[in-house]
């Protein structure tokens, strides 16, 4: 989870655009209409880990919506992974969004976007908004905002955060409705019936929003997050007449349209790496409901080699206890070092990262396992963690399951 939290949001309030709970926009006709009709329909949740949460606003969203029409099977999609922003989605939205053909794709990356660049962010989402109507026309999609503490003064002001605020500039251009779901959560707040962070014994008369600032309790910030969701759905329900969505001229040159998601399987790689399964291995085990498809090398020298066209280029992988780090060589310069380990590191889980932006055209990636020794000790003791057991951390493998690319695979 991104919890940066920047002073800049602050510094030009006139920038920023202004808090409303549910913005209509051109609304979301087609996805009504199914529903009045009664037919099936399919709704996509696309997000962090706010709403890929266990009884959170996504489930309670959803028994809402399934009470107010009981003549309509709704099925959801829960496509979101934690820890992850808008970057990632573009690459993945084909995967796991796209291939169940969703009525309304929910996209929740503002807490995990905020404090990224917002011309990333708008390449990012348009990029997400593009590849949706290239392929479903009649797909309907929605902005949904959430917060952490941290972000309340600016919208304590009547503002969007940055992040926010980018995504603001695409729905704006592309008439998405955007819903915040947490201006409710603001208002208590500010009005000291509610606090946003701490444990529900310790507060009796106040509503406790979260644990840690950023992710809900089920019954108190979940809650308001859904309630807000329902007040949305009911504006939206009667606005716009249903229309296949255009694509009219992108907003931002370089949008990331193009990203996609490949296997590890279509890439030449050294006998090193290896399958490895849920049934022989206790890191896909625990990550299986992320990797489908998973290898490992654990000696160093060990080679992935991509070659594709196009502009960007990346690994969905894994982080962990055992992991080491990549030099990496692009079309034959000097290597950069991509560590795999950080301060998180007690346990695996699934994460990525992206290679420098390069011109259009055909690359060459070489990404070996390093035989330089991270000092993980080291940079456990960032976030006050120890090494109790050091067989844990003994190994620096190397773990992929996906390339990420903006453009394609070529032989």
């Amino acid at each position: 989870m991104t919890l940066a939290y920047f002073p800049r949001l602050y510094a030009q309030p006139d920038s920023l655009a202004p808090a409303r709970e549910c913005t209509v926009r051109s609304g979301l006709p087609n996805f009504f209409q199914k529903l009045k009709s009664g037919r099936p329909v399919t709704i996509a949740y696309f997000g962090g880990s706010i709403t890929e949460a266990g009884n959170g606003w996504r489930e309670q969203s959803l028994k809402g919506l399934q009470a107010a029409y009981p003549k309509s099977v709704i099925t959801h999609i829960n496509a979101a992974i934690g820890g992850t922003g808008s970057d990632l989605g573009a690459f993945r939205l084909r995967q796991h969004v796209l291939a169940h053909a969703p009525d309304l794709v929910l996209v929740e990356f503002a807490v995990n976007d905020n404090g990224k660049q917002p011309a990333l962010i708008h390449r990012t989402l348009e990029g997400i908004v593009r590849q949706i109507w290239r392929q479903f026309p009649r797909t309907d999609i929605a902005f949904v905002y959430t917060l952490t503490g941290a972000m309340a003064p600016v919208l304590e002001q009547g503002k969007l955060p940055v992040s926010a605020t980018a995504m603001e500039k695409v729905a704006e251009y592309y008439g998405i409705p955007s819903i915040h779901m947490g201006l409710e959560v603001v208002k208590l707040a500010q009005n000291g019936s509610l606090v946003y962070r701490g444990k529900p014994e310790e507060y009796p008369n106040k509503l406790v929003f979260s644990t840690d600032n950023v992710h809900p309790y089920p019954a108190t910030g979940h809650r308001l997050y859904a309630e807000a969701f329902a007040r949305a759905m009911q504006l939206l329900q009667t606005q716009s007449r249903p229309h296949t969505h255009r694509l009219a001229k992108p907003l931002t040159a370089g949008n990331w349209e193009r990203a996609a998601m490949a296997s590890i399987r279509e890439v030449p790689r050294s006998i090193e790496w290896q399958e490895i399964t849920p049934t022989t291995d206790t890191v896909a085990r625990q990550l299986q409901n992320r990797f489908a498809y998973l290898v490992k090398a654990g000696r160093p020298g060990a080679k992935l080699i991509i070659r594709f066209k196009g502009t960007q280029l990346g690994l969905y992988d894994v982080m962990g206890p055992g992991c080491g780090q990549y030099e990496v060589n692009i079309d034959g310069q000097p290597a950069r070092i991509y560590p795999r380990f950080d301060e998180y590191c007690t346990y695996y889980r699934s994460n990525y990262f992206l290679l420098p932006e390069l011109p259009d055209g055909i690359h060459t990636v070489e990404l070996t396992l390093s035989n330089e020794p991270l000092d993980k000790a080291a940079i456990l003791q960032k976030r006050g963690s120890t090494i109790n057991d050091p067989r844990r951390y003994a190994e620096n493998a190397g773990y992929a399951s996906q390339v990420l690319l903006i453009g394609e695979l070529v032989d």
